[in-house]
């Protein structure tokens, strides 16, 4: 009668040995390099740390500003924002600045497709290279030599006077221009970004490329848009993010999402998601969120329920 109950001893023995199969939970999205265009002024640079605060994280280790480009003298750095956030930079060894850079005065003032040619012909002439070597200068005077540059973005879209699709030829030649000026400077060590919208727009992004050695980043502003395409879709649509990642693995380049965020699906939390977890799957040098309505997530109240989800998957 002893030995029934020696074996149950030795088989509940090896039971407990045994490693235990749990339900598998979910891993958040890892942040990575993160921050968001949250002001471009001194408040914006104060808003970066009360971010991090808000998330219960560490302070954003990037820093996303953009140049007014209603007047040259503006386009070269002078607003004294640059300054400021040229100091919040140099703070921390492991910051990141990012500045959208305007290829032409007068960006939203929706200039003609003629005017718009005019001047990116006069660009690739090297009418305004000075302009971007005194935006160089002025940038390295203040400390930040090693700004990423977001140079003419959303190039391939009908928003801005640096739109591509006038003149793609003369669109490649400035960029080269600008970036050769700009490079030329003493101490400059920028990494030019080549953002284009998500999706085809005006013109395939791929046609307004200026060639590897003249950019370092593959950049995309990638919105919750239009109404009724799911993130899926954002995915694997005509020039969407697969097309970017494989694009940019092609050309030996890292990837970056200067501008994403919430916009025609209002509070879309499953689109957050998506976005969070192909940030943590195809690691960017860097992703901004554009935080004001209807995009973001901390000072924009409208959207709780994509809050609730940003602030879980980043504490991750």
């Amino acid at each position: 009668m002893a030995r029934p109950r020696f074996v149950l001893l030795i088989t509940m023995a090896v039971l407990l040995l045994l490693p235990v199969s749990r339900p598998e939970t979910p891993r958040p999205a890892a942040p990575g390099p993160f921050g968001a265009y949250v002001g471009y002024d001194g408040a914006g640079v104060r808003r970066v740390s009360a971010l991090g605060a808000w998330l219960g994280h560490d302070e954003p280790r990037v820093g996303h500003t953009y140049l007014p480009g209603d007047v040259w003298r503006n386009i070269e750095g002078a607003p004294d924002f640059v300054r400021l956030w040229a100091r919040w930079r140099r703070a921390e060894p492991d910051r990141l600045l990012v500045l959208n850079v305007p290829m032409l005065e007068r960006t939203e003032d929706h200039v003609s497709d003629a005017e718009v040619r005019r001047q990116l012909r006069l660009g690739a002439g090297g009418s305004y290279d000075g302009h971007f070597r005194a935006l160089a200068r002025r940038l390295v005077a203040v400390g930040a030599p090693d700004t990423v540059v977001v140079l003419g973005w959303e190039m391939n879209g009908v928003t801005y006077t640096h739109r591509c699709e006038p003149d793609p030829v003369s669109w490649k030649e400035y960029w080269v221009r600008i970036v050769t000026a700009m490079r030329s400077v003493p101490g400059a060590r920028f990494r030019f970004d080549f953002a284009p919208n998500r999706g085809r727009d005006a013109i395939p992004w791929t046609a307004c490329y200026p060639g590897d050695r003249f950019v370092d980043v593959i950049g995309m502003d990638a919105y919750d848009s239009p109404r009724g395409l799911s993130f899926e879709e954002q995915v694997t649509e005509e020039y969407g993010l697969r097309a970017q990642v494989d694009f940019a693995r092609a050309h030996g380049k890292p990837v970056s999402y200067p501008e994403w965020g919430l916009f025609e699906n209002g509070d879309d939390p499953a689109y957050l998601r998506g976005m969070l977890e192909w940030f943590a799957a195809n690691r960017p040098l860097y992703q901004t969120l554009t935080d004001y309505c209807p995009h973001g997530v901390w000072t924009c109240r409208d959207n709780p329920r994509s809050a609730a989800v940003y602030r879980a998957l980043m504490r991750g």
